[in-house]
């Protein structure tokens, strides 16, 4: 039974909810009970408490913490992708994968407790000093989806901790297990109790609470990941307020295949970001823009690569396994209501969920436990279909074709989503022109739409987000507010723009014409 964690005390709750393998969905992970609105505004509370302490810390010894954190997730790195791998159906390389950016994250954060700079800014009067200083927001309430239950939070909850903030977090339901194996892995960490608070509660609790503990002064940031629509409501209740939240949202990515390209790398970079966790990744590959010159041979390939791949047990060795959960099993089966007549299906030998009567040949174990879904390919895909401007967050990728690059970039960016784009050429010219029209706020050239690296800016445009950015020194600016202070030591009021000496210079002179 897992219960909310607030001030270091662990709060009981009212619904229960079941967090199950969908893998094997007889395998009950944890049972969770889910707190209320009180609750999570109480939780608010009690960071807000707690922060004045944390922030009072100097910045490199919360930067120790942080590097702690790190070694202990790399103590328990196999223990806990295990359990990702157990509670959400990723691929243990996949989940060994995730549990590494954690580790990447704090070492980074480590050395930023160092390095988290103001500046000594020249002042226009004499005997006069001016600073700026970086200052924690305060409380930061972090809500995340549960395709990457540890990662993920771990780019909100390093830099906010290190910043000297405090942390209120709402994990996915069905991550509940990893969000608490995480919490007491910082906790242990040093993180004092009450500067991360962990609560388990549903969508319509986390928004109600929320807005209550915004309305009582009790949240100062809110970072969210998740669908774009929910994004949307996050962002109205955090305007309201008068706050800008780190939105993170979804996906439409687009990769374009030039006529230049390496098609083996193409086929490669597109069955792992199409398929790698059963598309369900905010990075996921959704449309492959084909040049008219390569379509049919890297369409022939893609088609053979995805039909080939090793799909089951996420414990063995799978491109992907089952989906997150059955909320995301029916709308990937709504998803697949979006395949037209004018759409030539290829990838497996069914389209749906794997069972005895639609089997997916070369299946690793047994389809019957878990919640499996054949992977599907689509050809001929238009800029009017649904499958074509909407996130499908399932296995599923379409294929459309181009003649000109501007045209390619038009249909990149034609969704209206900003997240992750990648472009396969071996002209500079097609991957820089390409970067320069593509509305994405993260481009690859000759790399997959999916990954990313600790040091690197991570967030999107448009429907993916409100342009700000997790990762790296970036990130820093989702944390802190700056500060400015001048002191003025010259024993008098100097005051800005009266008292400034002069410079008259003498603006009628010109050069004698006999020197010229």
């Amino acid at each position: 039974m897992l219960r909310s964690v607030i001030g270091g005390s662990e709060v009981g709750g009212g619904t229960e909810y079941v967090s199950s393998n969908p893998a094997v969905l007889d395998d009950v992970v944890a049972t969770v009970e889910l707190a209320d609105a009180v609750t999570f505004r109480a939780a608010c509370a009690a960071a807000r408490e707690a922060q004045r302490e944390w922030a009072l810390v100097p910045a490199p010894v919360r930067g120790q913490v942080v590097g702690a954190f790190g070694r202990l997730v790399a103590a328990n790195k196999a223990a806990l992708a295990r359990l990702v791998t157990r509670e959400i159906g990723k691929p243990y390389a996949e989940a060994l994968g995730e549990v590494q950016e954690i580790i990447d994250t704090c070492e980074f954060f480590l050395g930023e407790g160092r390095r988290l700079y103001g500046q000594t800014v020249p002042s226009e009067m004499p005997d006069k000093q001016l600073f700026t200083y970086r200052v924690p927001v305060g409380v930061a309430v972090v809500v995340t989806a549960g395709n990457f239950p540890v990662a993920v939070p771990s780019w909100y909850l390093a830099p906010a901790l290190l910043c000297g903030n405090a942390v209120v977090w709402k994990p996915a339901e069905y991550a509940s297990a990893c969000a608490r194996a995480l919490s007491e892995l910082a906790w242990r960490a040093g993180v004092p109790a009450g500067v991360l608070n962990l609560v388990f509660a549903d969508g319509d609790t986390t928004y109600a609470g929320l807005d209550a503990a915004l309305g009582d002064g009790l949240v100062d940031k809110v970072g969210f990941t998740g669908s774009t629509a929910v994004g949307r409501r996050v962002g109205e209740l955090c305007g309201r307020h008068l706050q800008t939240p780190c939105l993170e949202l979804g996906g439409k990515n687009p990769m374009v295949v030039a006529p230049d390209a390496n098609l083996e790398l193409a086929v490669e970079a597109a069955l792992f970001s199409g398929y790698g966790t059963a598309g369900q990744r905010c990075t996921s590959l959704g449309t492959v823009i084909a040049h008219t010159d390569v379509h049919d041979e890297f369409l022939r390939r893609f088609a053979d690569a995805v039909s080939a791949a090793p799909v089951g047990d996420p414990t063995a060795d799978v491109v992907y396994g089952p989906m997150l959960d059955d909320r995301f099993a029916r709308g990937f089966e709504n998803t697949l209501g979006w395949v037209g007549d004018h759409h030539t299906v290829l990838g497996s030998t069914s389209v749906g969920r794997i069972t005895a009567d639609a089997p997916r040949e070369g299946f690793v174990g047994d389809p019957a436990t878990g919640l499996y879904y054949h992977p599907v390919l689509l050809d001929g895909v238009r800029p009017t279909d649904k499958v074509f401007t909407e996130e499908t967050f399932g296995p599923v990728v379409g294929v459309t074709t181009y003649d000109t690059l501007d045209e390619a970039i038009e249909l990149a960016n034609a969704p209206g989503y900003g997240l992750s784009s990648a472009v396969y050429t071996t002209d500079p010219r097609t991957a820089f022109r390409f970067r320069q029209g593509v509305g994405a706020g993260m481009v690859s050239v000759n790399n997959s739409t999916s990954g990313a690296e600790a040091h690197l800016p991570f967030g999107g445009n448009g429907k993916s987000g409100n342009g700000s950015r997790q990762s790296g020194v970036w990130v820093l600016d989702q944390f802190t507010r700056w500060q400015s202070m001048n002191w003025d030591f010259s024993g008098s009021l100097q005051k800005a723009q009266l008292d400034v000496t002069t410079i008259e210079p003498e603006m009628e002179y010109r050069l004698p014409a006999t020197w010229l």
